[in-house]
């Protein structure tokens, strides 16, 4: 039972890796015509309900009062600030200069969990590995830094950096604030909560007036619901809750990846010999991670 686990965790896993690689892109197309927070509010009071429908027929257990506390707070946290905040500051930043910002989130996900007392504490090995992904999405992302700094992305660059910062305690809360509920009807949860509070947000601040779908609107819409919650969202939490999340949060080094082959595979976008070499160190720092992870568990049991 625990290697079957395991098995599906790790599929979650490669899930994330690959689905959320192309989040970026259709979260940039979608704000280009749709406003921020009712965007964010109804993609996730969309899924959210799909997805405890398909529970409840699979006859799985709802959350009780106590459950539903500690997954709206970890809901807010990853979906309303940390999602939420992403697409508000894609209005300005590059998709590309996005998931260079998000590449952070490892480190931040790494140090707060050691900050908790039951939390994993970091090792050499994770430290390292940790080191190793970034500097190959520097590799890949290195001429837009200089993008930071540009006076008409500082409101995205500052709104990324409480996204990650959300996006991270919830991960972490997430991780050790347990609930009696199987962690994918803790996602159909999270995701009912934030829509709600989102929609209503959106609605209060007056984006009700702005929301018109276009045809590139509603298909990343569409997209975002399915593939970016459904799917994406659901093996987010389903890896928490069953791999040590310093590796869980090497989903941010590898997903700028999934993005430059899919360039290539389905644009014709060339690919050069330091991008590949780059691949190489972040998959590198990825195994890294992975083995610190590991040494971590074999300490705990020991």
């Amino acid at each position: 039972m625990e290697k079957e686990k395991n098995t599906r965790a790790y599929l979650s896993l490669l899930s994330i890796y690959i689905v959320w690689g192309t989040t970026y892109l259709a979260i940039r197309i979608g704000v280009e015509n749709l406003p921020p927070v009712l965007f964010t509010g109804l993609r996730w009071i969309a899924a959210g309900p799909i997805m405890l429908m398909i529970l409840l027929l699979r006859k799985y257990k709802l959350p009780n009062k106590n459950d539903i506390l500690h997954l709206g707070i970890s809901g807010l946290l990853l979906l309303g600030g940390g999602n939420g905040l992403v697409v508000y500051a894609e209005q300005w930043m590059p998709s590309g200069l996005t998931a260079l910002l998000i590449t952070t989130v490892p480190f931040w996900v790494v140090g707060m969990e050691a900050m908790v007392p039951e939390g994993k504490k970091i090792n050499l090995t994770i430290i390292f590995g940790l080191i190793l992904g970034l500097a190959g999405v520097s590799l890949i992302f290195g001429g837009d830094l200089k993008s930071l700094f540009d006076s008409s992305h500082i409101g995205g660059v500052i709104g990324l950096m409480f996204a990650v910062f959300l996006w991270s305690a919830g991960t972490v809360y997430s991780k050790h604030k347990k609930v009696t509920v199987h962690p994918l009807m803790g996602a159909a949860t999270q995701m009912i909560i934030a829509g709600v509070v989102m929609t209503a947000l959106g609605l209060i601040i007056g984006e009700g007036n702005e929301f018109n779908f276009t045809t590139s609107g509603f298909y990343s819409y569409l997209y975002l619901v399915i593939f970016g919650s459904l799917i994406g969202y659901g093996s987010y939490v389903y890896a928490i809750a069953h791999l040590p999340i310093s590796l869980v949060a090497t989903y941010a080094y590898v997903n700028p990846i999934i993005a430059l082959f899919l360039g290539w595979l389905v644009l014709d976008e060339k690919i050069s010999g330091w991008i590949i070499l780059a691949a190489v160190i972040i998959l590198g720092g990825v195994m890294l991670v992975k083995k610190g992870s590991e040494k971590n568990i074999l300490k705990t049991r020991t």
